[in-house]
């Protein structure tokens, strides 16, 4: 790893990385694709170690309370936070303001600051994205290398659940002739059912690959699943979006279980869901 001094930390939609890069090894992250202009190789990541100051600098000076997101582009809670604690200091201060606060990850390492997002929640809005990607648990490991299994990460979802801490599920990515079966989604969701998740988010069924992604997905294929990056080549030549041919109904079956079970699965409703604060809340703030 190696730090830099940021220039700022929230974006226009109030998100911010506090890291740039990731060691998980997730063999089909999108995140190392050459659109990005990573100028270090991913696994050497950097840390904006200021970016708690200029977290505080910028929620000082914001005149309505908000939800403040990260996790979108490198995940909070890769290995170095154990010792850094960066996000923990982040989600200190989003506490100490009164901010709401929307983590992504796929580790169960988020476990480790449930404290705080509590305090966020009762004070204003905590939501916890996790990603869920395959039920397989070997298959997982292969998928996900060096990060928490998705039964880890069901049982960090139920631990939330337990503090009712809201939880959204990203199924993603659903990789065409891997984990793309009815029965993997049916893994999944039988998880979101009993975790108690306000949403699952999903867009359609299937991966997207583009320069830089494409060629470590493709070296991963062919070190795990001889002769899948030729099924890739023939069925989605250089295409960015990889549908699954299975798509129309792992669709149809994730959304029929959402429905019955009163989950959100519509992004745009999930969205609306993590950007908002209570209405209860906003109001106090008028007085405050």
């Amino acid at each position: 790893m190696h730090y830099v001094q940021a220039k700022g930390i929230l974006s226009a939609q109030n998100g911010m990385n506090i890291y740039r890069g990731c060691t998980h090894g997730c063999i089909y992250c999108d995140s190392r694709s050459l659109c990005y202009n990573f100028t270090h190789p991913f696994e050497d990541i950097e840390v904006k170690e200021n970016a708690p100051e200029l977290l505080e600098r910028a929620l000082k000076t914001k005149r309505r309370r908000c939800m403040i997101g990260t996790g979108a582009m490198s995940d909070p809670y890769m290995h170095l936070e154990e010792q850094l604690r960066l996000t923990r200091r982040c989600l200190q201060i989003i506490d100490r303001y009164g901010f709401g606060a929307a983590v992504q990850t796929k580790s169960a390492r988020i476990l480790q600051d449930i404290d705080l997002l509590d305090s966020i929640n009762q004070k204003a809005k905590a939501v916890v994205q996790m990603t869920m990607t395959t039920f397989d648990e070997d298959l997982c490991r292969v998928l996900e290398p060096n990060v928490s299994t998705t039964f880890q990460r069901y049982e960090a979802l139920k631990q939330f659940q337990m503090r009712e801490i809201p939880t959204v599920v990203w199924i993603s990515p659903i990789l065409p002739f891997i984990n793309d079966s009815l029965e993997n989604l049916k893994g999944i969701l039988d998880y979101c059912v009993d975790a108690g998740v306000k949403g699952v988010i999903f867009f359609g069924m299937g991966v997207t690959l583009r320069e830089g992604d494409r060629e470590y997905f493709y070296a991963a294929l062919d070190k795990h699943f001889p002769g899948m990056k030729e099924q890739y080549i023939r069925s989605f030549h250089n295409a960015y979006e990889c549908p699954s041919p299975n798509e129309k109904e792992l669709t149809r079956y994730a959304e029929k279980i959402c429905s019955e079970k009163g989950i959100l699965c519509r992004p745009e409703d999930c969205f609306q869901f993590m950007r908002e604060l209570p209405e209860k809340y906003e109001q106090m703030n008028l007085f405050s």
